[in-house]
């Protein structure tokens, strides 16, 4: 029992992960295709922007997109694994044999884990460092046909000497350094609100924002114009152009290092923090994915209604996937921890995906 018990467990697990990599495969080159299109309208009037370079840019940028279909890719994966098997009538055949559902899910169980696993600890970082450096090739591709100073209207909250300031700048350039069209709003050490700066142009230095032609204007008291206005900072450029980088650029590894260092600096690091629980959780994601396909994939064919389960099993997931965007909103605002944001979708989609099978099989 124990040779083929190992044998059916690697069929199931092999059948599964080919049909998984095929269906995510195909999203791939899909999306691939559509990028290289649309990069290569773009680049008509960039010079140097030749067919090959355009492809690699379109290499470099698609695993970043592919990676949201990820779950997708495993829900559909999974459907078409289990129709395939129950259509050939091999689920029969292995229950016949005395195997339980639970028994023939866990192979594609592990192996749903095990990729959940390499797509947070190897895929993620891979695809964020070629994001990172499509940006930089389509800047130097694309720069002479835009504004060099990016538009980033950036909000950045700081803990300085003399107390908080929140600033709101409408470019940022050279690594953070300078920013275009600054608002300063500067706050006493108890929280009190002193005064509002106003300035074209601001450039850190270490300890310090200096902001050039400042208009200074406080509560009850004349606008003041201010040649070189000083506000005391404990930013760094790195820090500052964190402040704008989107947590999906971060990778994985180097997530906790960006979220400590934007909180030691006084910002706001939810977005990190909460992207971070978030590729934890996403093998549990997978999980509940396979347990949902599951659901709507194990019917017998003679039994009929196929289409209208596997519609079903499609909707279930867009839901799953949906709602895990939703609470992640949620999370993202600060009405919710991060942590719970993150982690719920994947385990009540587990949760209901084992009580359905529950249902269907043993009750």
């Amino acid at each position: 029992m124990s040779a083929i018990g190992f044998t059916l467990a690697r069929y199931l697990s092999l059948k599964f992960l080919w049909t998984v990599l095929g269906v995510f495969g195909t999203m791939f080159a899909l999306i691939y295709l559509i990028d290289f299109v649309e990069l290569f309208r773009r680049s008509g009037d960039a010079k140097g922007a030749t067919a090959q370079l355009v492809a690699f840019l379109s290499l470099l940028r698609v695993p970043a997109v592919a990676e949201q279909m990820l779950p997708f890719s495993v829900l559909f994966g999974a459907m078409f694994a289990f129709l395939n098997l129950t259509r050939k009538l091999e689920l029969i055949v292995a229950r016949a044999a005395g195997v339980s559902v639970w028994q023939f899910m866990a192979p594609p169980l592990v192996v749903a884990l095990l990729l959940g696993l390499f797509a947070v600890m190897v895929y993620n970082p891979l695809s964020a460092i070629f994001k990172q450096r499509a940006d930089r090739l389509e800047t130097k591709l694309f720069g002479q046909m835009q504004d060099s100073n990016s538009e980033v209207d950036l909000w950045i909250r700081e803990r300085g000497l003399d107390g908080q300031a929140i600033l709101r700048a409408a470019r940022a350039s050279d690594g953070g350094v300078v920013l275009s069209g600054v608002t300063a709003f500067v706050y006493e050490p108890d929280g009190a609100f002193m005064e509002r700066v106003e300035s074209p142009r601001a450039e850190l230095h270490p300890g310090y924002w200096a902001f050039e032609n400042a208009r200074v204007l406080a509560p009850d008291t004349a606008p003041v114009d201010d040649k070189t206005y000083l506000l005391a900072t404990n930013l760094t450029p790195e820090q500052v152009t964190q402040s704008f980088v989107p947590p999906e650029s971060v990778p994985f590894w180097t997530l906790p290092e960006v979220r400590d260092q934007t909180e030691r600096a006084g910002l706001d690091a939810t977005a990190y923090s909460l992207q971070y629980q978030k590729l934890l959780a996403r093998p549990l994601l997978f999980v509940a994915m396979v347990l949902v396909a599951a659901s709507f994939s194990l019917r017998f064919f003679r039994f009929g209604g196929v289409a209208r389960m596997v519609s079903g099993g499609v909707a279930s997931g867009f839901v799953l996937y949906v709602s895990t965007k939703l609470v992640g909103d949620l999370g993202g605002a600060g009405l919710i921890s991060t942590t719970v944001a993150a982690w719920s979708p994947a385990i009540i989609g587990s949760m209901l995906g084992s009580l359905v099978l529950l249902y269907q099989e043993d009750g």
